[in-house]
């Protein structure tokens, strides 16, 4: 497939209530071992891909490392591939822009970008959000790709479970401002409430990708809410270093 085609098959993977699975990955053996194992689609976590390199979340992974690895991911798997791209590695537009320029000549057919201040306090307003999303989708139009923008909001992820629900009308603002800006799908990690789910579902008209963890197990439930994506963050990640640390103790080299 072309990239081109690799984004329209991309986004027609979204469908209500029959969610795309995510199974996060970090780097191109695991991209394709998950195409070899029947993946419909890839995407890499941040949070995986930098601790798998050696360093923290939060753009500390070098922006050229970053690209480096879509490229390897991108010319290993036949699948189209989206890229957790955090806060775009810039604030203004422009820069956030020609920032996604070179991921989608990486090779990449969509991306999550957040609403979190990347190593400040708080949220972008939705205002200051909206013009990165638009600058966003006009680079893509230029570089002729129908880019994916998984418009993500940091609402719930890292927040008290108790003031999830005096969020979830903000929640909904954001998902309404971050369509009309030219975004995609909305994405609300860290909310795990189902009835809370199921209303921001039901009040944002862009596909719903949620985080599975915690009390988020089952796709078979998400998918009864009306979710299009469940992903799967920085779990696959840990899970795999949890099996490669008992698989050292199994030779009895451990101390």
């Amino acid at each position: 497939m072309t990239q081109l085609e690799k984004a329209n098959v991309f986004k027609a993977l979204h469908k209500k209530g029959e969610p795309l699975i995510l199974y996060n990955i970090w780097d191109a053996g695991g991209a394709k071992a998950l195409s070899d194992a029947g993946a419909r689609a890839i995407a890499t976590g941040s949070w995986s891909l930098a601790a798998a390199h050696g360093f923290q979340d939060g753009e500390n992974i070098p922006l050229d490392l970053v690209l480096t690895l879509v490229e390897r991911i991108t010319h290993t798997v036949e699948l189209p591939v989206s890229v957790d791209f955090e806060g775009g590695y810039a604030l203004a537009p422009d820069a956030v822009a020609e920032n996604v320029r070179r991921v989608i000549r990486a090779g990449a057919i969509g991306i999550n970008f957040e609403d979190r201040i990347v190593d400040g306090e708080g949220l972008h307003s939705i205002l200051s959000q909206c013009d990165r999303i638009r600058a966003i989708r006009t680079v893509a139009r230029e570089e002729s790709v129908p880019l994916f923008v998984n418009a993500r909001t940091d609402l719930f992820l890292g927040t008290e479970r108790d003031t999830h629900p005096d969020r979830v009308s903000e929640a909904v603002e954001r998902g309404a401002a971050y369509a009309e800006a030219g975004a995609d799908g909305f994405f609300v990690p860290g909310l795990v409430d189902t009835d809370l789910i199921g209303r921001i579902v039901d009040a944002v008209r862009l596909p719903v990708n949620v985080m599975m963890f915690d009390e988020l197990t089952s796709i078979e439930a998400v998918a009864s809410l009306g979710v299009s994506r469940a992903s799967y963050g920085p779990g696959p990640y840990l899970s795999a270093l949890s099996d490669l640390v008992e698989r050292f103790k199994h030779t009895g080299e451990a101390r």
